[in-house]
């Protein structure tokens, strides 16, 4: 991973610098970040969350432009805020990497690949949603996508549960909402004052710098 320090970059051997936030990207850099999110919204099946862990395998891992640890806070940020949480991501890691010009490549790139799927469905398709095949296809499908979104969560959960408060918020917002239907615009304001109340008011930095060194 690469670290900044004085705002100069380092590296380890093989692997890129990561980008400053609002850093000027080239056309062609933009024209990339299009294509990876038309790519993304193009291929996943099975709604906003299946999208999640390839935006942070191509944003995170590969190209290196956001941390694991700011891609969770989007995560968080956009399931909390209106709209459809993949588009609400790919704005947030457009905007964080080229600001306005990304925010704009990013959402265009996501949402165009949708657009024209259900446009032609509607033009063409209709009738093929009775079909007996397709209906199998997709039920493979959801299958699959289902598969996608616990690798997601697998791996959101190795970035953030580092210590023992963390274990304990995450357990109650589960128990929460798959026990008792509570809504995720509750939980994610009640998680955000048990941090400011562990981490802030009661000293809990140490807890989770240790955690954090244990996790590295």
């Amino acid at each position: 991973m690469s670290h900044s320090t004085g705002g100069k970059v380092s590296e380890r051997p093989g692997e890129g610098p990561e980008k400053n936030a609002g850093e000027k990207l080239s056309a062609r850099e933009l024209l990339g970040m299009f294509a990876s999110f038309f790519k993304i919204g193009a291929f996943t099946i099975g709604g906003g969350y299946a999208m999640l862990p390839l935006i942070e395998r191509e944003f995170v891992e590969a190209r290196r432009w956001v941390s694991p640890e700011e891609i969770v806070d989007v995560f968080a940020i956009a399931q909390s805020l209106p709209g459809v949480i993949a588009v609400n991501a790919a704005i947030f890691v457009g905007y964080r990497t080229a600001r306005l010009k990304g925010a704009l490549a990013a959402s265009a790139g996501i949402i165009l690949p949708s657009f024209l799927t259900i446009l032609a469905v509607a033009i063409f398709l209709v009738n093929m949603q009775e079909n007996v095949w397709v209906q199998k296809a997709f039920a493979g499908v959801r299958a699959g996508v289902t598969a996608m979104i616990l690798l997601a969560g697998i791996r959101l959960g190795r970035s953030i549960l580092r210590n023992p408060p963390a274990w304990v918020v995450a357990s109650c917002a589960f128990l929460a909402m798959a026990g008792f239907g509570v809504s995720a615009f509750l939980v994610i304001p009640v998680s955000a004052a048990w941090g400011l109340v562990f981490f802030g008011l009661l000293g809990g930095r140490g807890a989770e710098a240790a955690g954090r060194a244990k996790k590295q």
